[in-house]
């Protein structure tokens, strides 16, 4: 694929907007069907630098798991935190931490901080800054003046989920983000949701990964979540466990689970993979894959769904291939929704979308 050519001309100039609070309650049906966290650690996402971390590391920002809490354990700084915190009476105006993107680069529609068990010690304000750069080195010295505010100071709450949603999303493109905390204090986790802005292959036949969230790629829908989301399906790599995949409850009778996912964007499908990793005795019976080409985003049940794999055996803890020796209805035709049938349900660590775009 293209390596990604970094200049100020990629992308237009923008002024941040207005910002809308959001309730604990409605954060994840605002941002999880239309967007990604840009900052999640599986997607390769890199603490470059901070201006401190004495009591609990900054890596903790990105985990993608809840925070949790262990009472009474100590460590030689002091009470074990799942989260980043600094020393007391900071004598500059905030503490930072820098974070390379883990996408190409992406623009925000929103941001969310969760200061989960920090109670007395958590920041009491904090502010989301971006920048567009190739270079890691410059962008996390301290004396970087190429920042941009994304989100201005924002006032935090105790052991609290919060969230503010640009009234609308930046036009420009960011590579790298700083995030500052007023004066200092701890913070749980970070969360910076938008969407991808993919480096293409510049031959337009060039087979890539049409689904991968890297390449713009969003799960927007699916039948039910229950032990794993619907979006480590587009994740790079095979994950580390049944943790970071796809799985549904236990059903009795007749059934099928579901997931959309909308392509980077539209292609001519050349071949599927559907992983299994670590799903050892709760992988689906059988798999099943439809596409629809659509302007807008599509139901399950929306008319103009083609099957372009028939049923197929499943097996446990493995990667499935299926190439146009089974697929079906993909020559030629340019979709832009593929829809992931697992039946009865079960989990899937990986969908894999392999194809050509469509110019």
């Amino acid at each position: 694929m293209q390596v990604q050519s970094f200049s100020q001309e990629n992308v237009a100039e923008t002024a941040t907007s207005a910002v809308t609070p959001l309730a604990a309650a409605d954060i994840d049906a605002t941002f999880r069907s239309s967007s990604i966290d840009l900052i999640s650690k599986p997607l390769g996402s890199r603490i470059l630098s901070f201006s401190d971390e004495w009591f609990a590391a900054a890596d903790n920002l990105t985990t993608p798991t809840p925070p949790v809490r262990k009472p009474g354990i100590f460590t030689h700084a002091g009470a074990w935190y799942d989260g980043w915190e600094t020393r007391r009476h900071n004598p500059e105006e905030f503490d930072w931490v820098v974070i390379r993107l883990g996408v190409a680069s992406g623009k925000v529609k929103g941001v969310e901080i969760d200061t989960a068990f920090f109670s007395g010690n958590h920041a009491p304000e904090i502010a989301v800054q971006g920048c567009f750069s190739s270079n890691d080195d410059e962008v996390k010295e301290k004396g970087f003046e190429g920042w941009e505010t994304i989100l201005g100071r924002q006032e935090c709450g105790p052991s609290r989920r919060q969230a503010w949603v640009l009234d609308k999303m930046t036009e420009k493109a960011y590579t790298h983000v700083r995030l500052l905390m007023y004066p200092d204090g701890g913070i749980a986790r970070f969360r910076l949701y938008g969407q991808a802005v993919p480096v293409f292959p510049e031959a337009v036949d060039e087979i890539f990964d049409l689904a991968a969230t890297v390449n713009g790629g969003v799960a927007i829908s699916c039948s039910d979540q229950h032990f794993g989301t619907k979006d480590n399906l587009l994740l790079p790599g095979r994950g580390v466990d049944m943790g970071d995949g796809w799985e549904t409850k236990r059903t009795r009778g007749p059934h099928v689970d579901w997931a959309i996912i909308k392509l980077g964007c539209p292609g001519e499908v050349e071949s599927i993979v559907i992983d299994t990793a670590h799903f050892r005795g709760n992988f689906p019976q059988e798999v099943q894959v439809f596409a629809l080409n659509a302007e807008k985003d599509p139901g399950a049940d929306d008319a103009g769904w083609v099957e372009v794999l028939p049923p197929q055996k499943a097996g446990p803890d493995k990667e499935h291939f299926y190439n146009q020796d089974v697929l079906q209805n993909v020559r030629g035709a340019s979709y832009s929704h593929l829809k992931l049938v697992i039946i009865p349900d079960g989990g899937v660590k990986r969908f894999r979308v392999f194809g050509r775009r469509k110019v």
